[in-house]
């Protein structure tokens, strides 16, 4: 009995690890935290380079939306290169206009982005902003986006900042990460308080 705890002990420690291990091996996207109140912060971003696509009907199964952008890291571009993953993959919009978008590396200004071989696929530029995000864990789905969101408003508006634009969602963890140990943003763009 206590070695089959033991065991099980073990094998929890060697998940967690994996699955914390897995996410450090991504660069990120870069940001300062100008203040934290325990799971909000407000972040100062830079413009950010992204590639995006549609994610036509939204739902779980995102109609390849993730699969076009994976392609493209891959070498589906014009130059062939090769690109490498990084966090978040955000997501935007609703279920007739939804997106989905990889952030390019620091070292890819938009103009030396390669251009993708799938026409949805599109590379743009994310203007410069301060953000107010909340960091939430869970699978991905309406609920749990709609809880974070209600609750990152609720603070916004108690702490006298503005929303300036509709909610981006961020996901860092691969699949396979246990729902409970997944790190998950939702965002909303701000400026001081009033």
């Amino acid at each position: 009995m206590i070695a089959c705890l033991f065991i099980l002990i073990l094998l929890g420690v060697v998940v967690i690890a994996g699955c914390k291990t897995s996410r450090a091996a991504y660069g990120s996207a870069p940001y300062l935290v100008v203040r934290a109140a325990g799971k909000f912060e407000v972040r100062d971003y830079p413009p950010l380079v992204v590639v995006e696509t549609p994610m036509q009907g939204g739902g779980s199964g995102m109609h390849g939306s993730f699969t076009r952008l994976f392609k493209f890291i891959t070498g589906g571009n014009e130059s062939k290169a090769k690109i490498a993953m990084t966090t978040p993959v955000f997501m935007t919009g609703n279920e007739s206009n939804a997106t989905m978008a990889f952030v390019m590396p620091a070292k890819f200004p938009v103009e030396k982005v390669p251009k993708p071989a799938d026409s949805r696929v599109k590379v743009r530029e994310l203007a410069a902003g301060r953000f107010a995000v909340m960091r939430f864990s869970g699978g991905r789905n309406a609920n749990n986006e709609k809880q974070s969101l209600d609750q990152l408003k609720q603070w916004i508006t108690s702490e006298r900042m503005p929303e300036l634009s509709p909610p981006v969602y961020g996901y860092f963890d691969p699949p396979w990460t246990p729902p409970f140990l997944r790190r998950n943003e939702v965002m909303l763009r701000t400026g001081p308080a009033q």
